[in-house]
């Protein structure tokens, strides 16, 4: 199965920028789509950006502009840019990917999540 643990959430001023990175590990074959969701108390999880394998990106419309994916296959990693932070940006920050197992069956793993607080 894959493992995800995320980095790099903290405290900014709005404004600001913070960069999150998730890192892939464990015993799989490939994987395909990563991408980042985020949770506020009482609300669902949504999509903030996800990326194919082949570099097809997808982002939320209150994100565009602003925040930018990206990864690294050679290393299982994605990353968030996050620019021009707004305090509705507050969240915690779930790392997600969609992996082929050894046995080529599809699965999907979420990170323990990262905090992300932009403070006016």
């Amino acid at each position: 199965q894959v493992q995800l643990v995320e980095s790099g959430g903290g405290l900014v001023q709005a404004g600001g920028s913070l960069r999150l990175s998730c890192v892939a590990s464990g015993r799989f074959f490939r994987v395909n789509a990563m991408g980042w969701y985020r949770q506020v108390p009482g609300k669902q999880r949504e999509l903030v950006a996800a990326m194919e394998r082949g570099g097809t990106t997808n982002y939320a419309d209150s994100v565009k502009g602003r925040f930018t994916i990206d990864r690294d296959n050679a290393k299982n990693t994605v990353y968030l840019q996050m620019n021009s932070l707004k305090p509705e940006d507050t969240a915690v920050y779930y790392c997600n990917a969609d992996f082929l197992t050894v046995l080529l069956k599809a699965g999907s793993s979420w990170g323990q999540g990262t905090q992300v607080t932009v403070s006016s």
